[in-house]
């Protein structure tokens, strides 16, 4: 497989092209804004985009999908049943489907925002949206839902290997294992000065 990141300037946001060199078929994570340089990653390797995973719906990660549907004809997963008046094929928690020859798994994890939802790569890869990015969980509108996206990353996430590397929707990749023992918004010392106005991520 090969993984192309594009970072966008528009809410500072990451998206991702996964290609599978099998099928020769890719899926586009939070598509940001659709570029020629993407359009080219998927032109030029000869690829087929048959899926889009949505893990919020979020403007400044679901711009780009309009053009893609303009373009191509994938299918959209996504926790709602319709994005930008799109219709979606809506995923459920813990669910696992198919797609471009990757085994995907959805993990819920409400708190960023109610559709937040998790995608597992072929048991390697988690694109984690604004659940979690490395150094932070994501933002929350309140001191007790920043707690709560904590608890819950812990039950859902957490209990995955430590080398599942983790591909956020803002900011660097990171590993699992890295983010159990370095995460800063999982020290107590840290939380515990933790204003409603959480906002280090949008």
């Amino acid at each position: 497989m090969k993984l192309y990141q594009h970072y966008s300037v528009y809410g500072f946001s990451n998206s991702y092209i996964l290609g599978n060199e099998t099928t020769m078929e890719a899926l586009i994570i939070d598509p940001a804004e659709l570029t020629p340089t993407m359009i080219e990653k998927i032109e030029l390797n000869g690829l087929m985009l048959t899926g889009v995973l949505i893990t919020h719906a979020h403007q400044h990660h679901i711009k780009g999908l309009l053009t893609i549907l303009k373009i191509y004809e994938p299918v959209v997963y996504a926790s709602n049943s319709r994005i930008l008046e799109h219709a979606c094929r809506k995923v459920r928690d813990d669910e696992t489907f198919e797609e471009a020859g990757f085994r995907i798994r959805a993990l819920a994890v409400p708190g960023h925002s109610q559709d937040s939802i998790a995608y597992l790569v072929n048991d390697s890869m988690l694109f984690t949206g604004d659940i979690l990015h490395a150094g932070l969980a994501g933002r929350t509108n309140s001191l007790f839902n920043a707690r709560s996206l904590v608890e819950r990353i812990r039950q859902k996430l957490f209990t995955l290997p430590d080398d599942v590397l983790v591909f956020p929707g803002h900011g660097p990749p990171s590993t699992l294992g890295t983010e159990k023992v370095a995460n800063l918004s999982f020290d107590s010392r840290f939380s515990s000065h933790l204003q409603s106005e959480y906002d280090f991520f949008l």
